[in-house]
């Protein structure tokens, strides 16, 4: 009996231990200053999280980020702290495990989905979808669009300016990479926030 009970004190300290410990890392939220040529992508990547989740906490919309920006960057351990409160220290390690496996999951459906953007959008279909989601979301013509992006990438979407470090169609300063589509939603964020004066236009 008295065998038992030590066990059940013990077991009940250790899961304490486990709870007031998540909590602790919970809390332990980083804060990031975006530097130039930061993108919300690159940011989630070094602190091992996801680009929802990095923009879903500092209400971020389009990926626009600017240089000086303080954002928050959620800690992964606080999704294993809940977990880790009412589990044993093996389920803990289970929990680990499956958290690890979702990252992973999101990181290989971002790539596909950028692999499947960059087969969908080539040639005249990619002019045709740029410029009329350009024109329709800003209401600037498609024809000034199509000199901004002959002008500052020649209708190349991945390219990198090796001096300014800008990116893709628009050269936009606030990505570094990303999709056609998250080119054309920065460019839109761009334009909403600095106007054509962006593009020195």
């Amino acid at each position: 009996m008295k065998k038992l009970v030590s066990t059940i004190v013990t077991t009940s300290a250790a899961a304490a231990g486990l709870f007031f410990a998540g909590v602790v890392n919970a809390n332990a939220d980083s804060t990031y200053t975006v530097k130039s040529g930061d993108s919300v992508w690159a940011i989630a990547q070094k602190f091992n999280t996801t680009i929802n989740n990095v923009e879903t906490t500092n209400n971020i919309k389009g990926h626009y980020i600017l240089p000086g920006q303080k954002l928050t960057i959620k800690t992964s351990s606080s999704s294993n702290s809940t977990s880790a409160s009412t589990t044993s220290s093996s389920s803990t390690s289970s929990t680990s495990t499956s958290s690890s496996s979702n990252t992973t999951a999101t990181t290989s459906s971002t790539s596909s989905s950028t692999s499947s953007s960059t087969s969908t959008y080539t040639g005249s279909n990619l002019k045709s979808y740029v410029l009329s989601q350009m024109e329709s979301r800003t209401g600037v013509s498609a024809s000034t669009w199509n000199t901004i992006i002959t002008r500052e990438s020649n209708w190349q979407p991945y390219v990198v300016n090796s001096t300014s470090g800008a990116y893709g169609l628009f050269q936009n300063m606030h990505i570094s990479s990303g999709s056609v589509e998250e080119q054309v939603d920065a460019a839109v964020a761009l334009y909403e926030a600095q106007g054509m004066a962006a593009w020195a236009l």
